[in-house]
């Protein structure tokens, strides 16, 4: 039995004398025209003098009624993403991309050079690597103590294309020699002190549960339940989830790598051997560095650079998938096409980080497809862009996208992906208020 409605706000009965509890509908269903018929199992008899609003109550206990949809996502208007563009600070958020899509359909777009492996290239990102790094430490050993903090930062992020080029051999999209690939993977993270088996296992379940509860290896919103129940530890979560944020990857460093507990068993032995290596270089580089410089030497030498490294493998890795509107959802929920193109933020940063960390930061098709060398992303990322441009995530480094990362994306929301700290405990929340107080909102 067809249903018309009008167009209203409200949900009542035609009397006007009851309304509608939602909690006795059975059923909502749309005939793709605005019209919804609303049933349950029983429903009182209502009269009214009016013949134009009496109801008739037949066997099949249909009722005209005005009834409203549920609200759309935000997401799903081209309007309330530019909105929401602005208040996060992104360049454009994408619109949700739809259940049907799989990995297969946006992998073969991609052109096929884009996965060829060249040799060269590779060459040229070592010595783009080696040769800023030399030059960097040089500046530190030359700078006066007021110019420290730029040499610091330079050949923290001259380091940080270490990480990239194994972070590269870790996904077998370095060189054609696998064997070679292993052994440039381990000394390119020596000096960082990041067993490099280890990094690879853990990192390899990042990419296949990318954005997923529990499995992601990567950033992961901290849980209420878990923060509620350990009450002496809630200011240092504040903390580390707030003003410490982007040097957060040192606990997730020293936590998750070292511990042969974390690792199946057909994977301790690799592990075994790498967190051999770095030892070694520990046990041999630090104190050669203490010999010639100093414990002071030590720390303008090593230690500032690896922090300036931290800093952007947490900045790097928590833009990649953290924003109010990416959600991280349960397994049964999850589809890994929305998780790789949706929920993986593409973000440009000045070029000359780009071109020290090897355009580590054109994530979207690195999630695609691992097996792209970062010396063809870009290429990738135009192909996206011309396929796919309309659910793509981008933004351009800036403090407003920071500080909605810090100051927001804190504790788990089935509903709002995210609620902030000073939400759930506002008395505690000190670092979280102080940030939205001095932190720049420009973007």
């Amino acid at each position: 039995m067809a249903c018309s409605v009008a167009d209203s706000g409200f949900l009542f009965l035609a009397s006007k004398k009851r309304p509608i509890h939602s909690t006795r509908i059975a059923q909502v269903a749309s005939s793709g025209t605005g019209t919804y018929c609303l049933k349950w199992e029983s429903l009182p008899q209502i009269r009214s003098k009016q013949k134009s609003c009496l109801i008739s109550l037949r066997k099949t206990n249909v009722v005209r009624a005005v009834a409203v949809p549920i609200a759309p996502s935000p997401l799903d208007s081209a309007e309330d993403r530019k909105r929401l563009s602005e208040m996060y600070g992104f360049r454009q958020i994408g619109e949700p991309l739809p259940d049907n899509v799989t990995m297969k359909d946006i992998t073969e777009t991609l052109p096929k050079k884009v996965f060829e492996i060249d040799n060269g290239k590779a060459l040229k990102s070592v010595l783009i690597s080696v040769t800023s790094y030399t030059l960097g430490l040089f500046m530190i050993a030359k700078a006066p103590w007021y110019l420290l903090p730029l040499a610091w930062a330079w050949t923290g992020t001259a380091v940080t294309g270490f990480f990239v080029i194994g972070h590269d051999c870790a996904h077998k999209s370095f060189s054609k020699n696998k064997f070679l690939e292993d052994i440039i993977g381990t000394l390119a993270f020596l000096p960082l002190i990041y067993p490099y088996e280890p990094w690879r296992f853990k990192h390899d379940r990042h990419h296949a549960k990318t954005n997923m509860l529990h499995e992601d290896t990567a950033w992961q919103p901290v849980w209420k339940e878990e923060f509620d129940s350990v009450p002496a530890l809630r200011k240092a979560i504040i903390f580390g989830y707030g003003p410490f944020r982007p040097w957060m990857s040192i606990a997730h460093w020293w936590l998750c790598h070292f511990n042969l507990k974390k690792f199946r068993p057909n994977e301790i032995n690799r592990v075994k051997i790498s967190l051999g290596c770095v030892f070694a270089f520990m046990a041999i580089g630090w104190p050669l560095i203490i010999w010639k410089t100093g414990i002071i030497g030590w720390m303008k030498f090593w230690l500032m650079p690896w922090l300036g490294y931290h800093f952007w493998m947490s900045t790097f890795t928590m833009v990649h998938h953290t924003a109010p509107h990416i959600p991280f959802k349960n397994c049964d929920e999850w589809n890994a096409a929305q998780a790789q193109l949706n929920g993986t933020v593409h973000c440009d940063y000045p070029s000359w980080i780009e071109v020290l960390c090897h355009d580590i930061n054109v994530h979207i098709p690195h999630h695609i497809s691992p097996r792209i060398p970062s010396y063809n992303l870009r290429a990738a990322h135009q192909s996206l862009q011309q396929n796919w441009g309309k659910y793509l995530n981008e933004a351009s480094w800036n403090w407003r996208l920071m500080k909605t990362i810090l100051t927001i994306c804190h504790v788990y929301d089935k509903e709002q992906n995210y609620v902030s700290f000073d939400e759930v405990v506002p008395e505690e929340a000190q670092p979280i208020t102080f940030l939205k107080k001095v932190m720049p909102d420009y973007a």
